[in-house]
């Protein structure tokens, strides 16, 4: 095949995939009620009426900077939609609903820029003189345009999780699973070597963070086999757990306490009953689901355990190493990600129990890596070495360099499977406890 054609074939699959991806955030905000589309249900993010116009401000933003230099329509949209109204003084947002524009201006300004952006790219891919003077591959920039929307497609996620049941539409419900009773296991883990990150002439999309490839030396330990489930960490909570500074960092412990932290932010306690909140309504809390928690809680868990959390390199020679030192794409092996591989790629809206999907495990034998629920490490976010931002997204990593952020690697039902790779790295602070986001813990 001539090299223009594969060309023209690969941008038109990464437009197809941005089309579905849209159609995944409008099943995303279709979900929410008109009444409440101005609603704020986490106190530290905008109000959602700023995501909905946010996916396409950037979109717009992006690509008619970077490849399309369109005439603007509405440069005060494409600020406010970039940025949001900043709260003051670094506090929380203070912004009335009256402040931003009415649903009818943003739902315009969605269709104007699709519109705008999907004949303007269909008409540059005829022109492949303009497509080599671009300054930064096309390619790359839809790839940009796509995983921040899916991001997004999760991160709404967990914002619409805190949307009172009375706010939100309800989907059919999902598939019920066979429950599991496990055994806690742990996992012998020999020493080798992980790779982490990418290397930048391999020709797989990554973000700046996941540049450059670079191996570590991991000494033998020992894992957990399944993600902490709920029933154990009642084991924890029982033994008196949030009262026992021992088990805290004087800064978790200060948080716990001011902000009177007392369970996992997923449960509730009603009647004398544990309860699992889930996306559109509670119900007695399952026993071999992942608990969700904050990195906080994590670590306190994990010290009452006499364990710890992995490190990044740890989690990922558990997840993608090999008894024979080759590493494989995926846990399981080469094949692509499908619905018998793990709880991901929007599937399900809540977890499943830990040990569902036998079809998932590493060579190892650790179940549940990818899905499911992101899995807290100990590692701080931090650049590779040879670390580069990307020009046209600057901040992207590099504003969360600070020390405060931990990373998650896996990822969770609502995660799409092209961000399963072995090099992508989420992060989210320790007292952040709207995530969903799970742990194992490691041992030597």
């Amino acid at each position: 095949m001539p090299v223009v054609q594969r060309e023209l074939e690969q941008h038109q699959q990464l437009f197809d995939r941005l089309a579905e991806a849209r159609r995944n955030t409008d099943r995303l905000f279709a979900l929410v009620k008109p009444e409440a589309l101005y609603d704020r249900p986490i106190p530290e993010r905008h109000r959602i009426i700023f995501y909905i116009g946010h996916l396409e401000a950037f979109d717009w933003n992006l690509l008619h900077q970077r490849a399309l230099h369109l005439p603007e329509f509405n440069p005060q949209l494409d600020r406010l939609f970039a940025f949001g109204i900043d709260p003051v003084g670094g506090g929380l947002p203070k912004d009335r609903a009256e402040d931003w524009p009415t649903i009818d201006q943003v739902r315009s300004y969605v269709s104007r820029v699709r519109e705008e952006l999907g004949s303007q790219l269909q008409d540059l891919l005829e022109e492949e003189r303009k497509l080599a003077q671009l300054e930064f591959p096309l390619e790359q920039l839809l790839q940009v345009a796509i995983e921040h929307r899916l991001m997004h497609a999760e991160t709404l996620a967990y914002m619409l999780h805190r949307l009172p049941l009375d706010r939100k539409i309800a989907p059919p419900a999902d598939r019920a699973l066979a429950a599991f009773s496990v055994a806690p296991a742990m996992i012998n883990i020999p020493a080798g070597s992980a790779t982490l990150g990418l290397r930048c002439d391999s020709g797989v999309f990554g973000w700046d963070n996941e540049f450059e490839e670079h191996t570590v030396k991991v000494p033998a330990f020992r894992v957990d086999r399944y993600k902490v489930s709920n029933a154990l960490y009642l084991e924890f909570m029982n033994a008196g757990g949030y009262d026992r500074p021992e088990f805290w960092s004087a800064a978790n412990w200060k948080w716990r306490s001011e902000h009177d932290v007392r369970h996992p932010g997923f449960w509730a306690h009603r009647d004398g009953v544990w309860l699992q909140r889930g996306m559109f309504g509670e119900y007695p809390l399952p026993a071999d689901w992942p608990v969700y928690v904050s990195h906080a809680e994590a670590s306190a868990y994990a010290r009452w355990a006499g364990k710890s959390l992995p490190s990044e390199a740890q989690w990922r020679r558990s997840a993608f190493g090999t008894p024979g030192g080759e590493e494989n794409p995926y846990p399981w092996g080469s094949e692509e990600p499908d619905a018998s591989r793990g709880n991901f790629d929007f599937r399900r809206w809540d977890p499943a129990p830990v040990a569902a999907f036998p079809k998932g495990d590493s060579a190892f034998g650790v179940m549940d890596l990818v899905g499911n629920g992101w899995e807290w490490t100990s590692t701080l976010f931090s650049p590779f070495p040879g670390f580069k931002p990307f020009p046209f997204y600057p901040g992207y990593s590099a504003d969360f360099f600070d020390n405060k952020h931990f990373v998650m690697k896996g990822g969770s039902a609502r995660t799409a499977s092209c961000m399963l790779r072995h090099s992508f790295r989420n992060w989210f602070q320790p007292h952040y406890p709207y995530v969903y986001a799970g742990f194992r813990c490691v041992s030597h």
